[in-house]
């Protein structure tokens, strides 16, 4: 084994088992009941989407909802707020040129 990836590869895997299983132990269960045709989809995309379980499937699917309602309030709150500048090319121009000097930095 060497020092350069022997030793470390064994720390990263200590330190990941490490994580792993805080953060079960700050998990709650839910069990929920599917017909035969959703539990068949749900196996079908842990495999085929490389899932280690359907509970970390449900998991990004709950993510994903969660950002979409995130989005939809920001959205919302854009909608509702008054204007300040037209979103015109110039204005679309000028974010380019700020996002290009950060970028720089």
């Amino acid at each position: 084994m060497s020092w350069r990836y022997g030793y470390f590869d064994a720390l990263d895997h200590g330190l990941a088992i490490f994580c792993h299983c805080a953060t079960i132990l700050r998990m709650s269960t839910m069990n929920i009941s599917l017909p035969d045709s959703l539990k068949a989809y749900v196996d079908k995309q842990v495999a085929g989407r490389g899932f280690a379980t359907s509970s970390e499937y449900l998991r990004e699917l709950i993510r994903r909802d969660q950002d979409r309602e995130r989005l939809r309030a920001l959205l919302l709150d854009g909608a509702n707020s008054a204007p300040t500048a037209p979103a015109d090319e110039a204005y679309f121009d000028a974010l380019r040129t700020r996002v290009r000097k950060r970028a720089r930095r």
